[in-house]
C-alpha cells in the first residue's frame, strides 16, 4: 500500500510555553496566551483526564485497534481538544478516541488544541485569521471549519458570512474530513490535490478509496482522470458489458502476447464489423519511451 509520510505537528516549543510553572497561562489575558490560542500544541498524555460527563462510555475495541493502527503508521493526523483546568492538567473536549488509540500504542505525546478560560472570541479571532492564510493546505483548513462550528457553536451559513466564502465551499472543505487518514495526509504533504480529494469523497467504500489513491501515486493521474476512475467504479455495468462481449479466441490470445512483450497493460477493443484498435498502457514518460523503441524493433 502506498504511504506518505506525514508532516511533524507542531507545538513542541509552543508547549514549553505551557510548562512554565512561574508564567502558568490561566486566562486570555495572560502572556504568551495569544500565542496558544488556535493553535497546535504538543501535550503529554499524562496530564490529560477524560471528561467525567462524556456521554459516550463504550468504544467499539475493533474500531480502535484500527485507529490505533493508523496513529502508529501515520500519527495523529486530527489533533484532539482539551480544556486547561491546572498546571500540566487539562481534561478532554473531544478526540477521545483518539487519546485512547494514542495511548494503545505507547505515544507520550499528542497534538492538541488547549481551551483556556474566556478564550471564546481571541480563539474565534484567531482561527478565523488562520483561515485566511495562504500556505494552508486542505485539511489544515478543513480542520479550521470544523473547529469553528464546533467550538464557537456556528452553522455552516454564519460562518460563511464571518469568513467571506460560500457555504457549499465550506461544505466541501468539510467532507475532506471523512476520506481515510492516509489519504488526508496525502493531501496535507501535497501527493494529492483537493480535487482528487473531492473526486474520493463519491467513493464510500475505504478499501476502494485507497486503491484508487494509489493508482493516482503510481500512474500520476490528473483530476479528471482520477474522476473517471470513480465513475467506472460506481458504474461497472458499462464495465461488464464489455467484459461480456463475445472476444474472438486469436484476439484475447494476440492481447496477452502483446501485454508480455510490452509488458504492460495492452487493451484490444473490436466492433461487431470487425474494426477495432489496440491501446497500450503506459505510466510515465521513461515508460512510454521504452515502449516506443519496442514498437520500433
Amino acid at each position: 500500500m502506498a504511504k506518505a509520510v506525514r508532516k511533524q505537528a507542531l507545538g513542541r516549543g509552543l508547549s514549553a510555553l505551557l510548562d512554565d510553572s512561574v508564567n502558568d497561562i490561566k486566562s486570555v489575558e495572560d502572556k504568551n496566551a495569544d500565542k496558544v490560542v488556535g493553535n497546535i500544541v504538543e501535550l503529554e498524555l499524562s496530564g490529560i483526564e477524560v471528561n467525567p460527563f462524556q456521554p459516550r462510555s463504550s468504544f467499539n475495541e475493533d474500531a480502535l485497534r484500527e485507529l490505533a493502527s493508523s496513529i502508529k503508521e501515520l500519527g495523529v493526523i486530527q489533533p484532539i481538544t482539551v480544556r486547561k483546568i491546572g498546571f500540566k492538567k487539562y481534561q478532554l473536549v473531544s478526540g477521545e478516541r483518539r487519546f485512547r488509540a494514542s495511548k494503545m500504542v505507547g505515544l507520550e505525546r499528542i497534538p492538541a488544541y488547549v481551551r483556556i478560560a474566556n478564550d471564546q472570541e481571541s480563539l474565534e479571532m484567531a482561527l478565523v485569521e488562520n483561515i485566511q492564510r495562504q500556505d494552508l493546505d486542505p485539511i489544515e483548513i478543513a480542520l479550521s471549519y470544523q473547529r469553528l462550528i464546533e467550538e464557537i457553536q456556528v452553522t455552516q451559513e454564519v460562518l460563511s458570512e464571518r469568513v467571506g466564502k460560500n457555504r457549499s465551499t465550506i461544505a466541501n472543505y468539510l467532507r475532506l474530513l471523512k476520506l481515510d487518514p492516509i489519504i488526508q495526509t496525502g493531501m496535507r504533504d501535497g501527493f494529492i490535490s483537493m480535487g482528487h480529494g473531492r473526486a474520493l469523497i463519491n467513493v464510500e467504500d475505504t478499501a476502494s478509496q485507497l486503491e484508487i489513491y494509489e493508482k493516482i501515486l503510481a500512474r500520476n493521474l490528473s483530476v479528471r482522470e482520477t474522476e473517471a476512475l470513480v465513475r467506472e467504479l460506481k458504474n461497472p455495468k458499462s464495465k461488464s458489458e464489455v467484459k461480456n462481449k463475445e472476444i474472438p479466441v486469436h484476439i484475447k490470445k494476440a492481447k496477452r502476447e502483446l501485454s508480455d512483450f510490452f509488458d504492460s497493460k495492452v487493451d484490444i477493443k473490436v466492433s461487431k464489423s470487425g474494426k477495432g484498435q489496440v491501446s497500450i498502457s503506459f505510466s510515465n514518460d521513461k515508460d512510454f519511451e521504452r515502449i516506443v523503441k519496442l514498437l520500433k524493433k
